[in-house]
């Protein structure tokens, strides 16, 4: 049996990276890689069909690139971008508004603040659901995007020393790819302070299947990594500015910091950044950041195509 004819995506949801298989994701990667050629010159294969974007809390990268990835391949979108601006406003529920919007378009990209909203959009939706974030649990589409970035940059996944740098608690970005890596021979280090330290859950789900260190001192693994990936405190999601305010700045990536580095290593960041990454760092070899934005198209752009069946 084919790689194609055992791998279905027609009609199924985004949800969750632990939905998937290595073989799956691979997959995945394969289809978007594919699709560089139409990010750069267009493709009508979705011609007629509508991606509805709802996002229920602010979102520039995430929102945009789902929008551009359905227009480069000749779709169109409809949608709003907070939800001040929708019935929700009106006290609308999540599977009311999921129910009539399904009338209006072919797929979702739904970003929402609570967690566990993607799963239930899922339940109630009759199109399919891609989760463009939920709460601070998954953010599923970010972790193929990097998950292809890192196999586009180094040309493997397997082998790879990994670090997670910064905000492990709260960041759903992190989650997400640590399920992710999960998958391949990798090592993996957690850098955070102790408040920030990643999730029991996902620790629990990983711990068997690839090297762990966790650790507050980013110093000690800067010299072995291959791969640094920086996230930001993100204020928004503490319950108590006062613990924000005892982390903020904590870990700050600047050319002193790159000194010990190796010089094939590359620096990831789900973006937007505050002050953890310094704007010297953006004219050096390793800054792939930027990077990752344009193959956030590529990797969306492969994942509508399949979901909506215009490839196999």
């Amino acid at each position: 049996m084919s790689l194609v004819s055992k791998l279905k995506f027609k009609g199924r949801d985004i949800v969750a990276i632990e939905d998937f298989s290595r073989e799956e994701i691979n997959y995945i990667l394969n289809i978007s890689h594919s699709m560089e050629p139409f990010a750069a010159k267009g493709s009508d294969m979705l011609k007629g069909k509508i991606l509805a974007s709802l996002f229920f809390e602010p979102s520039t990268r995430t929102r945009l690139s789902f929008e551009a990835a359905m227009l480069k391949l000749g779709g169109s979108t409809i949608g709003f971008a907070e939800a001040e601006i929708a019935s929700v406003r009106k006290g609308e529920n999540l599977a009311d508004t999921i129910r009539t919007v399904e009338n209006y378009a072919d797929i979702i990209a739904l970003r929402h603040p609570l967690e566990g909203a993607a799963k239930l959009a899922a339940e109630f939706s009759k199109i399919p659901i891609l989760n463009a974030g939920s709460g601070a649990e998954e953010h599923p589409t970010q972790a193929l995007m990097d998950l292809y970035t890192l196999q586009k940059e180094k040309g493997k996944i397997d082998g790879l020393k990994i670090a997670l740098v910064g905000d492990l608690r709260y960041g759903r970005t992190v989650h997400s790819l640590a399920y992710g890596l999960s998958l391949y021979n990798i090592e993996l280090s957690l850098i955070s302070p102790e408040s920030l330290r990643m999730r029991p859950e996902v620790i629990r789900a990983i711990r068997n299947k690839i090297s762990i260190v966790e650790d507050a001192n980013l110093e000690k693994i800067i010299s072995k990594i291959d791969v640094l990936y920086v996230t930001r405190i993100q204020k928004e999601r503490f319950p108590d500015p006062a613990e924000y305010a005892k982390v903020k700045g904590i870990y700050r990536i600047d050319l002193k910091t790159l000194k010990s580095a190796k010089k094939d290593l590359i620096i990831l960041h789900p973006l937007p950044r505050v002050d953890e990454i310094a704007a010297e760092v953006d004219s050096t070899p390793q800054a792939r950041y930027f990077q990752q934005v344009w193959n956030g198209i590529v990797v969306r752009m492969g994942l509508l195509a399949l979901v909506l069946g215009a490839v196999e």
